[in-house]
């Protein structure tokens, strides 16, 4: 199924990024900043995945 669309595979990146977040709790400015770049790259990754799905 992935091989047929690898394109999706930008969806685990959002994913991947909370994920590894979670060790970090206890360091709050570095989680912060984390948290946020996630947020933001979230809105990307899924616009590449979307972009890869319409062909």
């Amino acid at each position: 199924m992935i091989s047929r669309r690898p394109h999706l595979l930008w969806l685990l990146l959002p994913y991947l990024l909370f994920v590894v977040a979670l060790p970090f709790v206890n360091r709050v400015p570095l989680f912060v900043l984390w948290m946020l770049g996630a947020t933001l790259v979230t809105p990307v990754a899924v616009a590449l995945a979307r972009r890869g799905d319409r062909s």
